[in-house]
């Protein structure tokens, strides 16, 4: 097994530790950032969010796996830099006002960041104007929104009429919970729906290619 396949493996086994010392192996025996990012770490992340999707583990092992690339990650940071690897785009996500619930939003920036993507986690209870303002701020690419309570998803709407009213152009808005459906996506003029963390995961790569 290489290295690069052994990182994969450990990822997804949830251990940190180990997948820490492989990522420095592989650096040391000069594989790129890039490829230790893409055909290690990401790769690990996706048989993980594949497995979920199709209910095959649950959210204690995403959480794991999450654990460990990001201790994966740490390591990489300073190489990615050096060698000017971007990520492949960058999402602003939060919970709406009013709403307390973070484990949905959680996943969703951790299958989003096994994607490549860079999320800027807003946290929950977000006013409008924050997204808003920080969608301008990082020029992102995605605004992503999260409702567990049918009384939060009307919040949805005044985050999507802020931004059409604002001088942002080009961003695509998402927007996912319990309760929303596509027809709620709809009629509020939000461009995406997704049922799960990793649908949402690979509709915002598919948008920021």
């Amino acid at each position: 097994m290489s290295v690069l396949e052994e990182i994969s493996e450990n990822l997804q086994k949830g251990k940190a530790k180990a997948v820490k010392e492989l990522v420095q192996q592989a650096l040391d025996q000069g594989i790129s950032a890039k490829s230790v990012l893409q055909d290690g770490l990401l790769a690990g992340m996706d048989v993980i969010g594949g497995k979920f999707k199709n209910n095959e583990v649950y959210v204690p092992d995403v959480l794991i796996a999450a654990r460990a690339m990001n201790a994966g990650t740490e390591i990489l940071k300073p190489y990615l830099a050096d060698s000017g690897v971007k990520a492949a785009g960058k999402v602003i996500l939060g919970t709406v006002k009013g709403d307390l619930h973070d484990i949905g939003k959680n996943l969703v920036r951790m299958m989003m960041e096994g994607k490549g993507l860079e999320v800027v986690d807003l946290g929950v209870d977000v006013p409008t104007e924050k997204f808003v303002e920080k969608a301008k701020e990082q020029n992102a690419d995605i605004i992503a929104l999260s409702a567990l309570l049918t009384t939060t998803m009307t919040e949805m709407k005044n985050v999507v009429e802020a931004v059409r009213n604002s001088d942002i152009k080009n961003i695509k808005i998402m927007v996912g919970g319990a309760p929303v459906t596509d027809s709620f996506c709809k009629s509020i003029g939000a461009d995406y729906y997704t049922a799960d963390a990793a649908s949402a995961a690979e509709v915002a790569m598919s948008i920021c290619q």
